[in-house]
């Protein structure tokens, strides 16, 4: 099995909610403990590639201290496989859509709040974080509490792990 370079890519629809702010999220929290992984988020359609992070999503990550502002939604290619070690679905229907599209000399995709310890592989919509997308601005502060729980728990098994300290690439 081919090992990719250490990095986390998060994968979601549209690549303006759930990804991007677990990308930034986890950008600022694995900075603070000093883990340097390569995080990227990317979506798995194309509606919004170039677009900025929905503004919901901008004001909720803002009003935490995150920065959501840089991003611009970008299309998840099947050669990201290769690019990251760790390609973690925001729920089940992604994760379905990368697993069929995974090389087979190339690690399997995850669900983030499993990935994390958040939720066990059989858990249904409980291991998904939902899209906040048609919901309202309280569903995407609900959205970022939870990614920062994931992110948080994903933080601590990857500071478990040698290589993730002093790794640094541009995953952009």
């Amino acid at each position: 099995m081919s090992q990719p370079p250490p990095g986390v890519l998060f994968v979601c629809l549209g690549n303006i909610c759930r990804s991007p702010t677990a990308e930034y999220v986890a950008r600022a929290e694995f900075a603070k403990l000093g883990l340097r992984v390569p995080v990227a988020s990317r979506g798995l359609g194309n509606w919004h590639v170039g677009q900025g992070a929905d503004p919901r999503a901008v004001a909720a990550a803002r009003a935490e201290g995150f920065d959501l502002a840089p991003h611009r939604a970008r299309q998840f290619d099947d050669d990201d496989f290769g690019r990251f070690a760790m390609v973690l679905a925001v729920d089940r229907a992604t994760l379905h859509e990368l697993r069929r599209r995974v090389p087979d000399d190339m690690p399997a995709p995850e669900r983030f709040l499993v990935a994390a310890g958040l939720a066990s592989p059989g858990d249904a919509d409980e291991g998904d974080v939902p899209d906040p997308y048609t919901g309202t601005r309280e569903d995407f502060r609900e959205v970022l509490a939870l990614i920062r729980r994931g992110v948080d728990a994903l933080a601590l098994r990857l500071s478990a792990q040698p290589a993730a300290k002093g790794t640094s690439h541009d995953a952009r």
